[in-house]
């Protein structure tokens, strides 16, 4: 008869319970409001620097043996105070880095004109791959392997993973069982938010949300806010690229 593997706590490893947060990065500097995706260069602005602190106190008490951050700027600013607070060395994993898309550097929203020029159209046959960036199931795959990995490395315990809005969605749809395209106004991931996956062994058996830094927030980037436009935009932040 085989004996059941147990963890450094003496706890069935098949009933360890871990919890992997999956943080959204605060605010970026971007006043041009260009999409700036996997670009290096984009660091957080002050205010992002808040968000990210106030995530930090957040995660204060909890029982954090773990923090990996995208290697882009403004993740690895997000995630730094996180791992200080915990006195531990900040990991890095490219697999939690933001999505592709051909339509970095360029300023790509509503009411830009973009969508009215032809050497674009090309790039939007597909909204269900996408055709215009990395396809969403590369995007699962990878971050699957991401905090499959952060798991392990805090079996028993929690970390805290830094990425960027779309695969921190994409990921919770493949998880939640929803289609993975979707309306990128609705997606439930604002900035410096919490989703975190709770695992049961290697089985995520819950998924929570949360927004500690919700006040800090501007109202238009908020889950679910409408565009804004004209004058009432001049001096607003965007989260194009986030």
């Amino acid at each position: 008869m085989s004996e059941k593997s147990t963890g450094s706590e003496g706890v069935d490893r098949d009933e360890q319970l871990t919890v992997v947060h999956v943080v959204r990065h605060g605010e970026v500097d971007n006043p041009d409001g260009v999409l700036y995706g996997r670009r290096p260069g984009y660091h957080l602005s002050d205010l992002g620097r808040k968000m990210a602190d106030r995530v930090a106190e957040h995660l204060e008490k909890r029982d954090i043996t773990h923090v990996v951050a995208s290697p882009l700027e403004r993740a690895q600013e997000t995630a730094d105070p996180i791992a200080q607070a915990h006195g531990l060395d900040l990991a890095t994993d490219a697999r939690l880095i933001e999505a592709a898309n051909v339509f970095e550097g360029k300023t790509f929203g509503v009411g830009d004109g973009a969508l009215r020029k032809p050497d674009n159209w090309k790039h939007l046959t597909n909204p269900f791959k996408p055709s215009w960036g990395e396809p969403y199931i590369e995007q699962v795959v990878r971050m699957m392997g991401a905090i499959d990995t952060a798991r392990d490395a805090a079996r028993g315990h929690e970390a805290v993973c830094v990425s960027h809005q779309l695969p921190i969605w994409i990921l919770r749809s493949f998880v939640e069982r929803r289609r993975l395209w979707h309306d990128p106004r609705k997606r439930q991931c604002t900035l410096a938010s919490l989703t975190s996956f709770t695992y049961r062994g290697d089985k995520i058996v819950s998924v929570g949300y949360s927004e500690p830094a919700r006040d800090l927030v501007p109202v238009h980037l908020l889950a679910g806010a409408k565009p804004v436009k004209g004058k009432a935009a001049k001096g607003q932040s965007k989260a194009f690229g986030a």
